[in-house]
């Protein structure tokens, strides 16, 4: 008996140091000030720095639609600079993190002030107005739509798009269905946020931006940017679609809201404005980091 037992002991002692060995890679991850960077794909040797941009407040106005930015979103990930004119390859968030976050944003006035229950007719005005009595809030989440592009050398000298953001809109209500978008991987709401100053079409003043306090850590080696302020308004919206839950209901529930809030809108009527604090380290010291 003992004989028996013995190989099914060894292999069961193979087992948990297989286990913790994995539990300890699956740990490793960077420390001290560059916690922060864990989402960033700082593994990968061909990424040469990484980004963290959390936006704490700001202002997104589609049409006429204007949302207050109140619950924080964090852009991530990582790049390396591909030519002297400061364009980098991006790449995306890794080691379980998301390169955007799910960032819901409160619509104020809810379904009542994206949808004039005028613009309906019959049971679907009904609905409508029964949806606004029983749950009228909305809320708006930025999804990306394609590739962040982001050039440190516009944003060192604060001229030019600094970061350039495809993004979808999702709006969330149940009686705008699962699937209700402004903007959309093919026709996307593309924002070319600058530190510096905008330049919308004629008509339109354009907005200042700040690279806000620039501080590095006591090493030297990771840069802040705190109190940093993003804006665009020379972008275009397309409309919304497949708001509704049924296939008669969504061309006139998607028509309608299209129509409320001015939608497509043209560039000049449309503005981001993004604040919040960035942080940007190279790679070698946050792989040095790791435990």
């Amino acid at each position: 008996m003992r004989k028996s037992l013995r190989p099914l002991a060894v292999a069961a002692l193979a087992i948990g140091a297989a286990a913790l060995t994995s539990s300890s890679a699956v740990a490793a991850a960077p420390t001290g000030d560059y916690a922060q960077f864990k989402y960033c794909p700082y593994q990968n040797t061909a990424v040469n720095s990484c980004l963290r941009s959390v936006v704490t407040s700001g202002t997104f106005k589609l049409g006429t639609a204007t949302v207050p930015i109140t619950n924080p979103i964090t852009l991530q990930g990582g790049f390396t600079y591909t030519d002297a004119s400061g364009l980098t390859q991006w790449f995306d968030a890794s080691n379980g993190g998301v390169t955007l976050s799910d960032s819901p944003q409160d619509v104020p006035g809810g379904l009542a002030g994206l949808i004039n229950p005028g613009g309906l007719v019959g049971l679907l005005e009904q609905a409508l107005e029964n949806a606004i009595r029983t749950e009228n809030g909305v809320t708006s989440t930025a999804e990306l739509a394609g590739n962040v592009q982001f050039n440190y050398i516009n944003l060192l000298f604060e001229s030019g798009p600094a970061i350039t953001l495809p993004l979808k809109i999702k709006l969330d209500n149940p009686f705008l269905g699962n699937n209700c978008y402004i903007g959309s991987n093919s026709h996307p709401v593309t924002l070319q946020l600058t530190v510096g100053t905008t330049n919308p079409p004629a008509g339109t003043a354009p907005i200042q931006g700040s690279p806000g306090v620039q501080t590095t850590d006591s090493l030297g080696t990771i840069a802040y940017a705190q109190g940093i302020k993003l804006v665009d308004n020379a972008f275009s919206v397309p409309g919304a679609t497949n708001c509704g839950n049924t296939f008669l209901d969504r061309p006139l529930v998607t028509a309608a809201l299209n129509l409320t809030k001015g939608l497509p809108s043209a560039a000049g009527n449309n503005y981001a404005i993004q604040q919040g604090d960035s942080a940007i380290a190279d790679t070698p010291p946050i792989r040095a980091s790791v435990q």
